[in-house]
């Protein structure tokens, strides 16, 4: 769901599907998540971004903790709120230069991956990302774009 089509161009994904498979796969012995969206459609690259945000802010913790998904929806626009909050949180190595589509050493290597494919969700979906850190809390924000 995260990674794949999810349906043809134009589909629209239910986000109560997305948070059972964001638990299914996050929850475990080192994490916990605390899913809040509501039952809404939203656009396939909107749940994809959201999604893939989660993959990153599991990043953000390194030695385990818990993140917190709030999404909100006006139609068919969503907002996203993620934070993860651990012992030794951090913001990825380039993560924000990656979700832009730049490569600071110019290749592409298996860490960076996966924030360039998000970025490029990101850009389909016409979603801006933000990133902040306060104590052991990463905060990740995904909003229209301006």
């Amino acid at each position: 769901l995260a990674f794949g089509a999810a349906g043809s161009a134009g589909a629209m994904i239910d986000l109560g599907d997305a948070g059972n498979v964001a638990n299914g796969f996050l929850n475990d012995e080192k994490l916990s998540l605390d899913w809040d969206a509501p039952r809404a459609l939203l656009p396939k690259n909107q749940v994809k971004l959201l999604l893939n945000l989660l993959v990153i802010a599991t990043q953000a913790v390194p030695r385990g903790g818990k993140l917190v998904s709030r999404a909100k929806v006006e139609g068919e626009q969503g907002t996203f709120d993620i934070t993860a909050t651990g012992s030794h949180a951090r913001i990825p190595a380039h993560v924000e230069e990656l979700l832009a589509g730049r490569s600071e050493t110019g290749t592409i290597d298996a860490h960076a991956v996966q924030p360039l494919y998000t970025g490029m969700v990101a850009r389909a979906a016409g979603m801006d990302i933000t990133f902040a850190i306060d104590g052991d809390t990463v905060t990740i924000k995904a909003t229209k774009a301006a």
